[in-house]
């Protein structure tokens, strides 16, 4: 029995030992990722609370104050055009209750005058409400427009034909490597990731849950990694007042648990030694962190 014990000993103390050696020089087992651009500011939506978001007048603006990438949503219209929009219902952000897929691209509605915004319940944009600053662009246009600047695409529907544009788009204006697409979710990511492993990938919501798990168990340094950004953010942030001092419908999940639950997770996830492993892999990792009622912060941590 005892002896037992000693090989039990001597065999997890060889692992815990191999493990962070390979955690602190992840070279040893992978190849480092060599991406073509590195992000110190994301515009979300193109500064959503700042102006008509995922607008071109947003993206310009935010160019204008020396933005690093532009962050877009794509959805799919009734004659197959792939819009940039964020919510798939237009009642928010319209006033009409229907789907982008309902409408060919020419009948889609023009955004509010006042726009809410849906991360922040304290903020309603109010713009000039001209009808070309509230209009919904073509992601042909962003590209043509920016053909230089880095653009996160968040695919918002699992539609095959989509994922299949938004590719045709990207290998068209030769934008592999300056683009980074998925989803929170893991199946419409593996699709773009099998459409075209060309193009950064971002982590799903599963593979955060994964990582997280390889990380504390000490399986990550051996496992190798498709995805090549990691962009996720604060937990904690549901803790700020704007949060609860409003009756907030669909909220994440995060914003109906406990607060220590919420920060237990926060400490979890947000782990330097996790994010400088995954720097020396060649995986930018971005936070983004609630600073007041219209600004987000994101941050690069190499």
């Amino acid at each position: 029995m005892l002896e037992n014990v000693q090989l039990f000993i001597a065999l997890f103390g060889g692992y815990v030992a191999t493990s962070m050696i390979f955690l602190k020089n992840p070279h040893f087992l992978h190849k480092k990722k060599r991406l073509k651009f590195t992000c110190t500011h994301i515009s979300h939506r193109g500064g959503a609370g700042e102006n008509y978001e995922n607008t071109m007048t947003a993206f310009r603006r935010a160019v204008s104050l020396g933005t690093d990438m532009l962050e877009l949503d794509c959805q799919l219209t009734k004659d197959n055009q792939v819009v940039v929009c964020h919510d798939n219902n237009l009642l928010r952000s319209t006033g009409v209750n229907k789907c982008v897929s309902e409408f060919n691209y020419k009948d889609l509605p023009l955004l509010k005058p006042n726009l809410p915004v849906d991360f922040d319940p304290l903020v309603t944009f109010r713009g000039t409400g001209k009808e070309e600053e509230r209009r919904i662009p073509l992601l042909v246009e962003v590209f043509q427009t920016f053909p230089q600047l880095p653009i996160n695409i968040d695919i918002k529907t699992n539609n095959n034909f989509l994922i299949g544009e938004v590719n045709r788009l990207i290998s068209e204006h030769h934008r592999e490597e300056i683009t980074v697409w998925g989803s929170f979710s893991e199946g419409i990511t593996y699709k773009c990731y099998l459409q075209n492993p060309k193009v950064n990938l971002l982590f799903s919501l599963r593979r955060v849950f994964e990582l997280v798990l390889l990380f504390y168990t000490g399986l990550l340094p051996f496992v190798p990694l498709r995805e090549t950004h990691l962009e996720i953010f604060q937990p904690s942030m549901v803790l700020h007042p704007s949060w609860h001092n409003h009756n907030i419908k669909n909220g994440p999940l995060l914003l109906y648990l406990p607060t220590f639950l919420v920060r237990t997770i926060d400490f979890l996830l947000m782990s330097k030694t996790l994010f400088k492993h995954l720097g020396q892999r060649g995986i930018q990792v971005k936070t983004s962190s609630f600073i007041s009622c219209s600004e987000m912060l994101v941050s690069h941590r190499p």
